[in-house]
């Protein structure tokens, strides 16, 4: 499998990675870094993590002046996407896609042969983070249980380019966290890539349950105020530190209050507050990992001025105290998880 990106106003390619496409649990995990910078008029950062029948890439750009890349895959290949930013416009062959990218959404695809155009605007900050899986790879992620996704899986076997859904979908905390966990693994050689193949297996599993199980209408809620409830959602994953109230929610979406609670419950399976509260302690065990932040510093940036309520709501949602989260973090992270963290 070849993968190649080339900006169109650059005459040296800035991707060219070479692979097989077998997947043999003994290949080495290989690490190569871009880090190019033009002043203030181009900079561009990809990390690439490779090994046999897999490529990981996380790229960030910013240009002064509009840029056009043409991105390529020559052979077969499962692609898990994460989009980190806005307004970028994709052209892909044989593939139907949205015009514009939307940013914290992901998706996954099929592609017998890939071919990207991507122009990008000048001044805004592009954010891709992108896993490639040679099909061999990924029948072996999913353990060869094709009947995961019946219709993508049938695509994938009759050979025709497909997304696993018409629409990228808004990020979960969960699905944020796994990202942040790869880009932050310090571990190298084997291990590395041991967790590094156990989180790209946890990340997809996130990204089937959030896309098979996307909460399905129920009859009673129409399809103006089911996409009214998604707006909400969306809204929430947005701000979750300074969230509105219902009231405020329900004036922000133009649906009334009990419309509101009732068809989030309906269609998320949680209500407002306690998604609220799902999304603040997540965030609050990503700042804990610095262990330089107190228990009060977390509760500010999490949307709590008063400490003691934060600590309450901590243990509640994780069974202990986030004094003792922060003392045992290493065997927590154990428990919560249920990942050895090897060191």
């Amino acid at each position: 499998m070849k993968i190649k990106s080339k900006i169109l106003a650059h005459e040296k390619s800035l991707i060219q990675i070479e692979i097989g496409d077998t997947h043999y649990p003994k290949n080495y995990l290989t690490q190569e870094n871009v880090n190019i910078k033009n002043g203030d008029a181009e900079q561009i950062k990809s990390h690439h993590l490779i090994t046999q029948g897999m490529v990981l890439l996380d790229t960030q750009m910013l240009f002064s002046t509009p840029q056009t890349i043409i991105f390529e895959i020559d052979q077969e290949s499962v692609v898990m996407n994460f989009i980190c930013c806005n307004n970028v416009q994709t052209h892909i062959d044989e593939l139907e896609t949205e015009k514009y990218s939307k940013k914290n959404t992901h998706n996954i695809f099929y592609a017998t042969k890939y071919k990207a155009t991507i122009k990008i605007p000048a001044f805004e900050q592009i954010n891709y983070f992108s896993i490639i899986l040679s099909k061999d790879f990924y029948y072996n992620i999913i353990n060869e249980d094709w009947e995961l996704h019946e219709k993508f899986s049938k695509n994938i076997l009759l050979k025709k380019s497909s997304y696993l859904t018409s629409k990228y979908i808004a990020f979960t905390p969960a699905i944020q966290w796994v990202i942040h966990e790869i880009k932050n693994c310090k571990r190298q050689g084997a291990l590395k890539k041991m967790y590094i193949e156990t989180k790209i297996k946890e990340l997809l599993i996130h990204q089937l349950e959030t896309i098979i199980t996307i909460p399905v209408q129920k009859d009673q809620i129409d399809k103006y105020d089911y996409h009214k409830l998604l707006e909400a959602k969306q809204i929430l994953d947005n701000d979750y530190v300074h969230a509105p109230t219902l009231a405020e929610l329900s004036r922000l979406i133009s649906l009334n209050e009990f419309k509101l609670k009732k068809g989030f419950k309906a269609c998320f399976g949680t209500t407002v507050k306690s998604y609220i509260i799902k999304l603040r302690m997540e965030h609050a065990k990503e700042l804990f990992q610095n262990k330089a932040s107190t228990v009060s510093d977390v509760a500010y940036k999490c949307g709590y001025k008063d400490v003691s309520h934060f600590s309450a709501a901590f243990k509640n949602f994780y069974g202990f105290s986030p004094q003792k989260f922060k003392i045992n973090w290493d065997y927590i992270h154990f428990w919560i998880t249920g990942v050895l963290l090897l060191s």
